[in-house]
């Protein structure tokens, strides 16, 4: 049976993405900085699906995810979260965190998928329309997914000798637990739908969609896919002006 690692696997882009890759015949381990999610999530998949816990921070927790699970044929990483404030406000500290989770966490995941991903294999990594349009206090998790996006391509280069395929899906919004505190700012989903030309914001299923097809494309490599419903055609919602208008700090 065939293994796929989904490593920030217990919610949302990822826990869809375990989802469609269990239904399509892999053996999915469940990876997840909250292990008890991981397990649960697993859980609700059945056998022969299991969690585990990995911050992918952490090296040494990212080489022991996958020395415990060895060789795979898959790998796809959700990993992420974001920070929010102008530049010259925001702590370097914050900037670092996103930064060592959404592009160094990445990279420690492509490190570890190289060395026990099969040859054919796929590695798919979850970048952002951030990664091209640029969002007023969002200058950490533009940065971080713009590098990733740049990963994606130099893994790619590195691993084609062994026909191993790194592509990356680059979504627009989609309502999963990163992104929730900026869909309660009023305005701000509107104001993306607006800017959408489909006219809908995404769901983790849109994407799960685009990574199970991502793992199953055999001449593809070193791809960003763009996927958002048009929305890198115009430009994304002034988050900090919504808040202005509600008088935060």
């Amino acid at each position: 049976m065939r293994t796929a690692v989904v490593v920030g696997g217990a919610s949302g882009i990822g826990w869809a993405s375990a989802r469609a890759l269990a239904a399509d015949g892999y053996r999915v381990v469940v990876a997840d900085l909250n292990g008890d999610a991981a397990t649960a999530r697993a859980t609700e998949l059945g056998d022969p699906h299991r969690g585990e816990v990995v911050d992918v921070a952490d090296e040494s927790s990212v080489a022991t995810l996958f020395e415990t699970i060895g060789a795979c044929d898959a790998v796809v990483s959700c990993a992420g979260f974001s920070t929010f404030g102008p530049i010259v406000d925001l702590p370097v500290e914050q900037f670092r965190s996103v930064v060592d989770v959404c592009l160094t966490g990445a990279f420690i995941v492509a490190k570890y998928a190289g060395r026990h991903l099969v040859d054919g294999g796929s590695l798919v990594l979850i970048s952002s329309l951030n990664a091209r349009q640029p969002a007023i206090g969002m200058s950490a998790y533009c940065s971080a997914k713009a590098g990733l996006s740049m990963l994606t391509q130099v893994a790619a280069l590195e691993l084609a000798p062994r026909g191993i395929r790194v592509n990356a899906v680059a979504p627009g919004f989609v309502l999963t637990p990163l992104t929730e505190g900026a869909a309660l700012v009023p305005g701000v989903v509107e104001e993306y739908v607006e800017n959408t030309p489909l006219g809908r914001s995404g769901t983790p299923e849109d994407v799960a969609e685009a990574v199970l097809y991502l793992t199953k494309a055999a001449w593809l490599t070193g791809e960003v896919l763009d996927l958002n419903g048009g929305a890198h055609l115009k430009r994304y919602p002034d988050i900090l002006g919504h808040l202005t208008k509600l008088g935060a700090p």
